[in-house]
């Protein structure tokens, strides 16, 4: 048993080493610039590091991670808003006596042993004793859950089964946000309290401001037609053309054109290069050619002459099969320059009026190395630039298995949202549209036939944990559920090492007047005997911590050093 543990506890703390190794090598290669230090580790997150089984990013995940206040970072609490969720529950009903009873509950909230929804109850009765709560709540949204028929007691008990899945979308959605932050180690729960609240524990952030914006921004679930590719590739190819010309006219002052060499690559060459279907290419077999080699001075070299020719094909591989609505593909290194292209007034006058281009939220499932995204057309058919479909139409969503067994999404929708998506579809048969959360796209389906009655089946290469994520987004745009910040705090990161130091310190000090009293009260050999059972106590409290991926933090120093002496106080024991 106590070589298995050994075993165990040497397993887990090597995370730590071999994190250490590469953020050491980074920091070498790097020489004071961060973003270079963060470039290098971005370049083998997704490489295996250790064991061959293990990327850099899983390790990361796995090592023995400081606290905020060893650390500094960022905590904050969210505070998802329950009578805004009523309030879209009972579809913003002008009722006086509802309104009432709703912002005194909200009131009373701060200062009660009760939530919210037991406080409105209260109140409403109180104020309008023989109404009932089906009257408020028999809406499109609760159709199939609440009828004029339905008692309080199945009314409240429905309320409170919404709200918590209100909370629930909150949480799936800032923790899909802070993922693309690409915070290291984020801790995100949700505080099974009464106000419905989620904590937020981000170390190392330095724009306190940014993630603010990023955590309380209301999530908006669309559903977006599409373009296909082939419709668009010839306005993207005489967008690069335009992009060149605006381009040598900003270096003309200070340089000079440069010719096209014999082994330049056309533009349709370039365009083929990355056949549908087959991202990964772009992240190895193209990407050699086009991001050139540090190595090899001559396909740098060649890299500058294609950026020339072609800007923006240079850093975004086409879709040349021109089929469904992706574009084109990208390493996330080249997304800003991408959207800065894009967003030019002049290159926006070569692109169609109605499209708008959206990235993926995840990289393409053809790269296996997780650095390749796609770039999605969408189409905007209405005048006010809205979606032809919003989240709020939906009224249910969950993860299934196709009639093949494999992993699928059902969506259901209320009567309207049904009369419109069955004209949607009916109207892209054979097209894909695209579900977007936050101006990113999750999924975008091909439609095989008009769907009516509101129910569908989303079928793909998912796999059962994507499929419940699409169902958790879907799900996520069905209410309303604005999360407000109600306590925030930032720990620097002076303060953190500081910490750290008098930790280490203290820990340190503890340990050797500890050696040297066993030493002189019991001799020598015994007293080393003891000592050796502290570095092992050590040890294994250290690898078992690790494989609770428990965060360090002061106190649990001080908890350590405490350990120590409750282990010579045994051997204390032992010895008299």
């Amino acid at each position: 048993f106590a070589v298995l543990l050994t075993l165990v506890c040497v397993f887990y703390l090597s995370f730590s080493f071999v994190t250490r190794h590469y953020t050491n090598k980074a920091k070498e290669r790097a020489n004071g610039d961060t973003k270079v230090e963060q470039d290098y580790l971005d370049s083998l997150s997704n490489e295996k590091v250790w064991l061959g089984n293990y990327t850099l990013k899983q390790c990361r995940e796995m090592e023995i991670s400081l606290g905020l206040d060893l650390k500094g970072g960022m905590n904050v609490i969210l505070e998802v808003s329950i009578p805004d969720v009523i309030k879209a529950l009972a579809d913003n009903k002008p009722d006086e006596n509802f309104n009432q009873a709703l912002a005194t509950a909200a009131k009373q909230a701060t200062n009660s042993q009760d939530d919210v929804i037991t406080l409105f109850i209260k109140e409403y009765h109180r104020i309008a004793p023989d109404a009932k709560l089906s009257e408020l709540f028999a809406t499109q949204q609760l159709k199939d859950k609440v009828n004029q028929k339905s008692s309080d007691a199945e009314v409240e008990k429905v309320l409170r089964s919404e709200v918590k899945a209100a909370v629930e979308n909150s949480y799936n959605v800032l923790r899909t946000r802070i993922d693309r932050f690409g915070v290291v180690q984020p801790n995100i729960q949700s505080l099974e309290d009464r106000m419905g609240r989620i904590m937020v524990e981000l170390p190392g952030i330095k724009e306190p401001e940014r993630v603010r914006k990023l955590l309380q921004g209301s999530a908006n679930l669309e559903f977006w037609e599409t373009y296909t590719a082939k419709e668009i590739l010839p306005a993207m190819q005489s967008a690069d053309s335009k992009l060149r010309a605006i381009l040598s006219q900003e270096t003309a002052a200070d340089s000079t054109a440069t010719n096209a060499t014999a082994d330049t690559i056309p533009a349709a060459k370039l365009a083929e290069a990355t056949p549908a279907k087959k991202a990964v290419s772009v992240a190895d077999s193209l990407a050699a050619t086009l991001k050139g080699d540090a190595k090899d001075e001559k396909a740098g070299a060649n890299m500058e002459e294609i950026k020339k020719q072609y800007p923006l094909l240079a850093v975004l591989q086409l879709n040349s099969s021109g089929q469904g609505p992706v574009i084109g593909y990208a390493n996330y290194k080249d997304t800003a320059d991408i959207n800065r292209y894009l967003s030019m007034p002049e290159i926006q006058s070569e692109l169609p009026k109605d499209l708008r281009l959206k990235w993926g939220v995840s990289p393409s499932e053809f790269d296996k190395k997780g650095q390749t995204f796609e770039l999605y057309a969408i189409k905007s058919t209405e005048r006010n630039g809205k979606a032809p479909l919003e989240g709020d139409v939906v009224t249910d969503a969950k993860d299934e298995f196709d009639q093949y067994s494999k992993p699928a999404v059902s969506m259901t929708m209320n009567s309207d949202g049904a009369r419109r998506w069955a004209q949607l579809t009916k109207q892209n048969i054979g097209r894909s549209i695209a579900i977007v959360l936050d101006n990113y796209v999750y999924s975008a389906p091909n439609v095989n036939s008009e769907i009516t009655g509101g129910r569908s089946q989303i079928t793909g290469h998912f796999t059962p944990e994507q499929a419940k994520d699409l169902a958790n987004v879907l799900k996520s745009g069905k209410m309303p559920a604005p999360a407000h910040i109600v306590q925030e705090d930032i720990v620097g990161p002076s303060l953190g090492q500081e910490s750290i130091n008098a930790g280490i310190f203290s820990f340190v000090v503890a340990l050797i007047l500890l050696m040297i009293y066993m030493c002189s009260m019991y001799g020598f050999i015994p007293g080393m005997v003891a000592n050796c059972a502290l570095f092992l106590n050590f040890f294994f409290t250290l690898g078992i911590l690790s494989s609770f991926q428990a965060a360090l933090t002061m106190s649990g120093i001080a908890g350590m050093v405490l350990s120590l002496g409750m282990a010579v106080d045994a051997n204390v024991l032992i010895y008299e």
